[in-house]
C-alpha cells in the first residue's frame, strides 16, 4: 500500500502581512496621531519621514511624492527633459522607468545588460550616448546598485550629464560604502507594498544634495505652485500623503534588520544550493565587489528552457515564484516604433527566458527555505539533496 501524501505547508512569493502584523499597534498609534491632527497633505508626519530618509540615504534633501512612478518622472521634469531628448536606460527593467521618459515626450534609448548583476551594461552605455543624450537613468536592479563608479565617470566625459537613480527595489543598498540614492544626481524610490521598504498604499520618494533640484521638486509635486496659487511651472498633483509617511516612519527604524535577514537567507540559499549541487543545475545571483545588496529579489538563472516547467514545478509544490520580466521594455508593442528588433541586446533578451525569483523576504522561515531547495532539487532529480536534513523540507 502506497504512503499517504504529506502536504506540504504553502510558501508564498512574497507575505506582507508577516512583516506588518507585529508593528500594528505602533501603526495604529502613528495613523490616530495624523488623524487627530488633521494634516493629511503636507503635514508634520511628511516633514519628519523626509527628514529620516535624507538622514538615512546620506543626503541633503529627501522630497516625498505619490508613487516611485511619479518619481521617476518628477525627476526628468525637474531636469528640463523633454521632446527630442534622450535618455540611456535599461530595458530589463519595470515598465515605469522608460514609460516616464516617454510620457515627457522624450526618447528611451535601450542599453544591455550585465549578465552577472542583471544591471546596466556601463560600456554598452557609452556606446548609447549621442549628441540628443540629455540622461542617464540606471536602475539598482532586484536589490543592488549599478556600476555607478563608470557611469558616472561616462556622464562627466558626456558634458556632465545628469544621472537619474532608479532606487525603487534598492533602498539601503551601498556602492563603495555610499546608499542607493546619494550616488547620482537625483535618486527615486518606491513605497509600493512589495518593496523593502513598503506602505499600505503607493507612495515615493526623490533624493538629491543639489539645493536648485530639490526646490523645483517640491514646486513640481504640487501642482508647480509656491505659493499656493502662484505657478511657476506645469507640476503635477504628486503628494505623499501623511498617513502613508507616518506608517513608512514606523517600518524605516526596521529596515537595516530586515536587510539583514534578507542578506542572511541569500547566504543561506548560496550555501545550501551549492552543497546540494544545484549550483551546476541553477546559476545563482551574485553581488559585485564594491557593492552591498538589500536583496529585493533573489533571482537564478534557468537554462536550457527549462524555466517555465521549473515555475510550474514550483507552483504544483504550493511554492511561490516570479519572472521579473518576461518581455524585455525593448520588444514590448508600445516602443516598437522605436526600431528595435530581437537580437539587438542579447544579455537582456536571455535573461528575460531564464530568470526565476525565489522567496527571499526577511520573514521567510528556514522550514520554508528547505521546502524550496527540496522542490529545486526534485525538479532536476537530486536524489541525495532530498534525504539531507539540511535540504529536506
Amino acid at each position: 500500500m502506497a504512503s499517504p501524501t504529506v502536504a506540504s505547508t504553502p510558501v508564498p512569493m512574497l507575505d506582507v502581512n508577516r512583516q506588518n502584523a507585529p508593528l500594528q499597534d505602533e501603526i495604529q498609534v502613528a495613523i490616530a496621531e495624523v488623524c487627530a491632527s488633521g494634516a493629511f497633505v503636507h503635514g508634520p508626519a511628511c516633514q519628519e519621514f523626509e527628514d529620516a530618509v535624507a538622514r538615512y540615504c546620506g543626503v541633503q534633501h529627501a522630497v516625498g511624492c505619490a508613487s516611485g512612478s511619479d518619481a521617476l518622472l518628477l525627476a526628468l521634469m525637474a531636469l528640463e527633459i523633454g521632446p527630442g531628448d534622450e535618455v540611456v536606460l535599461p530595458s530589463f527593467t519595470f515598465f515605469a522607468t522608460a514609460s516616464a521618459v516617454t510620457r515627457l515626450g522624450a526618447t528611451p534609448v535601450f542599453a544591455d545588460i550585465l549578465p552577472a548583476t542583471f544591471n546596466i551594461d556601463p560600456d554598452d552605455v557609452m556606446r548609447k550616448i549621442s549628441p540628443r543624450t540629455k540622461a542617464i537613468l540606471p536602475v539598482h536592479l532586484f536589490g543592488q546598485c549599478a556600476d555607478m563608479e563608470a557611469i558616472k565617470r561616462i556622464a562627466h566625459e558626456a558634458g556632465e550629464l545628469p544621472v537619474i537613480e532608479d532606487a525603487a527595489q534598492a533602498i539601503g543598498a551601498e556602492f563603495a560604502g555610499r546608499r542607493a540614492g546619494s550616488l547620482g544626481t537625483v535618486g527615486c524610490f518606491s513605497f509600493y507594498p512589495t518593496k523593502n521598504l513598503g506602505g499600505v498604499g503607493d507612495g515615493g520618494m526623490l533624493t538629491t544634495n543639489d539645493d536648485r533640484l530639490a526646490s523645483r521638486l517640491r514646486i513640481l509635486r504640487d501642482h508647480g505652485q509656491h505659493p499656493r496659487y502662484h505657478h511657476s511651472l506645469v507640476g503635477l498633483n504628486s503628494r505623499l500623503d501623511s498617513l502613508q509617511a507616518a506608517v513608512l516612519s514606523v517600518k524605516l527604524k526596521r529596515l537595516d534588520d530586515w536587510a539583514e535577514s534578507r542578506r542572511s537567507n541569500a547566504e543561506r540559499y548560496r550555501s545550501e544550493l551549492g552543497r546540494c549541487g544545484l549550483a551546476k543545475s541553477l546559476t545563482l545571483p551574485e553581488v559585485a565587489p564594491n557593492c552591498s545588496s538589500v536583496w529585493n529579489q533573489y533571482t537564478v538563472r534557468v537554462g536550457d528552457g527549462q524555466r517555465d516547467a521549473l515555475q510550474k514545478h514550483l507552483a504544483a509544490k504550493q511554492i511561490g515564484s516570479a519572472v521579473y520580466y518576461p518581455i524585455p521594455l525593448h520588444l514590448q508593442e508600445c516602443f516598437s516604433s522605436l526600431g528595435y528588433q530581437r537580437g539587438t541586446l542579447p544579455m537582456t533578451e536571455q535573461a528575460c527566458q531564464e530568470v526565476l525569483s525565489l522567496p527571499i523576504y526577511g520573514e521567510l522561515t528556514e522550514k520554508e527555505q528547505n521546502q524550496v531547495i527540496t522542490a529545486l532539487a526534485k525538479f532536476f532529480g537530486i536524489a541525495a539533496a532530498v534525504t539531507s536534513d539540511q535540504c529536506a523540507a
